[in-house]
């Protein structure tokens, strides 16, 4: 058997899911920020621990989940984004051997309880309408932040059509001029490097970008799901200045036409079966023109490889 001749391919390594929960008490009214923080970070320092077990240049899983809960506390948390960027500038000149990293986030968004007619200053309820996502990558020397939100849900029950598309022996799927449109929205826009030097309000930035995704969503008479998510990320992008790109996933969410005719009932586009597998997935990218592309920034981003 001849010998066989390998190398070390990319990796990084962290600790993933650090579920964090800060509580500001500024007087008797609380705040509360809740995140799922993950850290990773690269370098060829770090290849002697693949090798040959050398961890003298290992920065422990451990001590990079203790600096997310660390910072929480002497730095506050504020928009996620603002918050992976402190981890990020502080494990790329903390250890000069540790070339870049991936840091990314979840947030979760929570509302006050109302009780007696008034939001109660210190008890809250989890809202359901998406999930907020960040990424911080340093590649390079270069540092890439992403913003963006999952989990949203939506659906409209009519403006939506599906016709044209060939035939052939195996198509079954009658067309249509009038159907229920649902998906799960997962969007993530990258920032202008120029807008993140000068400064982004990236909770500003969220709360627009999520509003003019549903609107669109709402309003666009739409003949097929790609078209609907073209217009999506084109007014996000025109909403915002300093967004590069929107890379969107949207699987469709299927809803059928229940055949009651053998019960004797006629089904006037009212009932319907939710069928949630195999689905129909659509991904595409809006990019503003004359952004230079980046592709380090989606590097290791889950569902944007």
């Amino acid at each position: 058997m001849s010998d066989v001749s390998v190398h070390l391919g990319p990796n990084k390594y962290g600790k993933a899911e650090n579920r964090l929960v800060r509580i500001t008490r500024d007087g008797d009214r609380h705040e509360i920020e809740d995140l799922n923080v993950t850290s990773q970070l690269r370098g060829e320092a770090f290849a002697g621990s693949f090798f040959t077990g050398d961890n003298s240049r290992i920065i422990a899983t451990d001590t990079q989940k203790n600096t997310v809960f660390a910072f929480a506390k002497k730095h506050g948390v504020g928009s996620p984004e603002r918050f992976l960027s402190l981890l990020a500038e502080h494990f790329t000149t903390e250890f000069d051997w540790v070339e870049g990293g991936l840091w990314q986030a979840e947030q979760y968004a929570w509302e006050r309880i109302v009780a007696g007619g008034a939001e109660h200053d210190h008890s809250f309820v989890r809202k359901g309408q998406g999930t907020r996502l960040a990424t911080v990558q340093v590649v390079d020397g270069d540092t890439h932040v992403t913003g963006g939100v999952k989990d949203l849900v939506v659906l409209k029950s009519t403006g939506s059509e599906f016709w044209g598309y060939p035939k052939t022996e195996y198509t079954t799927l009658p067309e249509t001029t009038d159907r229920i449109m649902a998906t799960s929205v997962t969007a993530r826009w990258r920032y202008l490097p120029e807008a993140v030097a000068e400064g982004v309000d990236y909770d500003a930035v969220y709360e627009e970008v999520t509003a003019v995704l549903l609107e669109q969503f709402a309003v666009v008479h739409s003949l097929a799901l790609q078209q609907t998510l073209f217009e999506m990320g084109k007014a996000a992008i025109t909403a915002r200045p300093e967004l590069a790109e929107v890379r969107f996933a949207m699987p469709n969410k299927h809803h059928f036409v229940y055949d009651i005719a053998r019960f004797g009932l006629e089904n006037d586009n009212e009932v319907f079966i939710a069928d949630d597998r195999p689905y129909g997935l659509i991904e595409g990218t809006v990019v503003r023109d004359g952004a230079a592309d980046a592709p380090a920034a989606w590097m290791d981003v889950p569902g944007f490889i």
